[in-house]
């Protein structure tokens, strides 16, 4: 198979990913990897320029300054038609027989070309709209715009892969898009895993019964729920569980000193060894990643913490309950549930270890079988070559 492979960056080039874009640019090279592993030739169609700036520039003036409205130049149509241009210009001169954009529908909206079109994302953008704290002040024509561009795109689209149940949905029910060509396909682990089950049989059994590790990550503190996740640490220790949280990517937004059982790891770079390390060994040592996001699609946090046998608590947002399965890899809660209601059932697993263990143990299950790059690529490319 010879996949034309389109995204705005260079997958090759992570010294010019920016920190906002680690994930999806990350997620890019996985997907990539994994093809190109399983015999297939790619054309990489990326480092896409976005043109029109002094239109796009005005436009900011215009809804920032005067109407004080949010106006995103990628959410402009003559920008989407720019990088269908660059994108068409460049595959003419590929022997593709199928283009995948594993990112959104951005640069695909306008694209005409003569081999079927596969989206792999998580999320529709308009699921994002009031969803998404920074898509709350959106200026009208984005809306319409975004709106318009994801229709165009989701209909030249032959096949559309969407992370989770609730994306999917998002675009059936919003676009009228035929249920048949759209498919639940999760992404893995934004990191390198060969554990065996025996080396995580050895991680898991390393964790002590006490203190209880809590393990935040995530660069928005009041998106990703690190108030609750305070909040959730403080009432665990006040009712008798000793416990420790560390928290990564973020400084706490906090009215008081933070406790002493808290620790900030504001950034871990994942670009080099020792940041990696790092990382890895949070995993390792914590007994629950928890992350109650307010508004999230499918972080790629959960499937790296099952890749360490590690269960995860989060809220029932977007498409999360489509990686966390209760009690077999962690716990999801109701956006408005109470603190109490996770700090019982953590200590309901804590105070009965055996039970932790096999929830442990049944996280990196869930890894192996359904939350890795290579289950996900083999899914996809069984789909994709349907198509061909």
């Amino acid at each position: 198979m010879k996949l034309a492979y389109i995204t705005e960056h260079n997958v090759l080039n992570s010294q010019k990913w920016s920190r906002h874009n680690q994930g999806t640019c990350t997620a890019s090279r996985y997907i990539a990897d994994n093809f190109a592993a399983q015999n297939t030739t790619i054309n990489y169609i990326g480092s896409l320029v976005a043109k029109h700036k002094i239109i796009t520039r005005s436009k900011w003036n215009f809804y920032r300054l005067l109407l004080q409205k949010d106006y995103y130049s990628w959410a402009e149509p003559l920008i989407s038609r720019s990088y269908a241009k660059q994108i068409e210009k460049r595959i003419l001169a590929s022997k593709a027989d199928i283009a995948l954009c594993p990112q959104n529908i951005v640069p695909i909206a306008y694209l005409q070309i003569k081999q079927p079109l596969v989206l792999w994302t998580d999320a529709t953008l308009t699921s994002l709209i009031n969803f998404y704290h920074h898509m709350d002040n959106l200026c009208d024509e984005n809306v319409r715009n975004i709106y318009k561009m994801e229709a165009a795109a989701l209909n030249r689209c032959k096949l559309i892969l969407y992370t989770s149940d609730w994306a999917a949905q998002s675009a059936i029910q919003t676009y009228g898009i035929n249920p048949d060509k759209v498919k639940v396909v999760p992404w893995g682990a934004n990191l390198e895993c060969d554990r065996t089950a025996a080396e995580i049989d050895n991680i898991i059994k390393a964790r002590p019964v006490s203190p209880c590790k809590l393990l935040f990550i995530g660069v928005d503190w009041i998106r990703k729920g690190g108030k609750v996740t305070l909040e959730i640490a403080k009432l665990l220790n006040e009712s008798g569980l000793p416990t420790e949280l560390t928290i990564v990517g973020c400084k706490p937004i906090v009215s008081q000193p933070l406790p002493h059982f808290v620790k900030v790891i504001e950034f871990i770079d994942k670009s080099q060894p020792k940041g990696i390390e790092k990382l890895n060994q949070l995993f390792r040592e914590a007994h629950f990643l928890v992350l109650p996001s307010q508004a999230d699609c499918t972080p790629h946090v959960f499937a790296e913490a099952n890749s360490f046998g590690t269960p995860s608590i989060a809220t029932n947002v977007g498409g999360i309950a489509t990686l966390i399965q209760d009690d077999i890899n962690g716990k999801t809660f109701a956006l408005n549930a109470d603190i109490s209601e996770y700090t019982n059932y953590i200590q309901s697993i804590m105070t009965n270890y055996t039970t932790y263990q096999k929830l442990a143990q049944s996280s990196f299950d869930q890894y192996q079988t359904r939350l890795n790059w290579q289950v996900a690529t083999n899914r996809a490319k069984q789909l994709i070559q349907d198509l061909i």
